[in-house]
């Protein structure tokens, strides 16, 4: 690909006007949540006021490869019950892009083999969209952190936990919130001793009754979830959930509604959203993957609660936010079982982001428009430096 092209440093472009902040949003990656991650970053890119930043879209492929893309929200959306894919919207095959790993250089280089490598500018702030393993789990932060370069969200601890669904409920119940019964399976207990495993599983249907919910313990979006109605569907619910992660979580079913509350920081710390509401999806077992994104089952925001539940689920929304230390977003899951309790069942430090998924929904409920709720986020994520903090 000619260079010609390329977008141009901002320090150098001619007749350029005094330099705006520039965002590199990046999305994709290589985990099962690269369709939707391609579709969030979508929503941003549209969002995202091109008066007061520049831009530049950052695809990183199944393979992990970053690679420079088009900057065409457009074609970042779900089309025929398809998800993009960042391969589609690469302006090519063999070039990629480059992020120094040094605190005192934010220069993006843009490499093809033989060709000279070209600068793309520095970068102010980093927009990461990633949903799951090796993007919203720490490691992408930990590699912006070694760049110095500030991201919105999550730092390297917050994001790990709330990617971990073992580790992120061990956190909330040692800060006493409620969490539901759970076991876990790790990759050597199923690789060795099968049998042990699967009466563990066993006994704790036994404690808890069944349906089970089997699930990947770092993994999101309802990928690879099966509700599991008694023995005989385990171990094909087991290998589906290792097919995206080797540790799996084992839940019991919790009878109530689902309830769903965003956190957003501010500059006086963090406030929770009107809550949401999930229901029962009409065609679906339960709300998986196809309810959320293909069928888009509608949420009632904001959730029909009284004033004493929502001021609740806003309280421990804002708990679970700190008791992770979690910066920027989050969207904190609960149940509201038919004792009147409210059990977090999961947070995500980077949720579905699209304008009619959840977060964004609950926001937009409690005044803060989508184009407003990205520019708080990129303006927060300028403020906060990297490093210990």
């Amino acid at each position: 690909m000619s260079t010609e092209n390329l977008p141009q440093s901002p320090e150098t472009s001619p007749q350029r006007p005094p330099r705006k902040p520039r965002v590199a949003v990046v999305f994709g990656g290589r985990s099962s949540e690269h369709g939707i991650s391609v579709v969030t970053a979508g929503a941003v890119l549209a969002a995202i006021d091109r008066t007061r930043y520049d831009v530049l879209p950052i695809g990183i492929t199944r393979d992990g490869r970053w690679a420079l893309t088009a900057d065409e929200p457009e074609r970042m959306a779900i089309t025929e019950r398809r998800t993009p894919d960042v391969e589609e919207l690469a302006e090519s095959t063999e070039g990629g892009v480059l992020l120094p790993v040094d605190p005192a250089n934010r220069e993006v280089v843009y490499s093809e083999p033989g060709s000279v490598p070209k600068a793309l500018g520095e970068v102010d702030v980093v927009f990461p969209v990633l949903h799951g393993p090796y993007g919203e789990d720490g490691t992408l932060q930990g590699l912006l952190e070694l760049s110095g370069v500030p991201y919105v969200g999550a730092g390297v601890l917050a994001s790990a936990v709330g990617q971990d669904k073992e580790y992120m409920k061990a956190v909330f119940a040692s800060y006493g919130l409620k969490v539901g019964p759970y076991v876990v399976v790790r990759p050597r207990e199923w690789e060795q001793d099968r049998s042990g495993a699967r009466r563990k599983i066993v006994d704790f249907a036994g404690e808890h009754g069944w349906p089970l919910f089997v699930k990947p313990a770092r993994a999101g979006s309802s990928i690879g979830i099966t509700k599991v109605d008694d023995l005989s569907g385990l171990d094909e619910a087991i290998e589906e959930a290792r097919r995206h992660d080797p540790k799996i979580l084992v839940e019991a079913a919790l009878r109530g509604r689902e309830i769903e509350c965003g956190v957003l920081e501010f500059e006086d710390g963090p406030r929770a959203s009107v809550p949401a509401e999930i229901p029962p999806p009409s065609e679906h077992a339960y709300y998986d993957f196809e309810a959320k994104y293909i069928d888009s089952t509608p949420g009632i925001v904001p959730a029909p609660l009284d004033a004493e539940e929502t001021a609740e689920v806003q309280r421990l929304a804002v708990a679970a936010f700190d008791a992770a230390s979690c910066e920027g977003l989050v969207r904190a899951d609960f149940f509201l079982t038919e004792d009147g309790e409210f059990v977090i069942n999961e947070i995500n430090t980077m949720p579905g982001f699209t304008p009619i998924s959840m977060y964004p929904q609950m926001w937009q409920a409690s005044g803060v428009s989508y184009p407003e709720l990205v520019d708080r986020l990129v303006q927060a994520a300028l403020r906060r430096s990297t490093g210990l903090r």
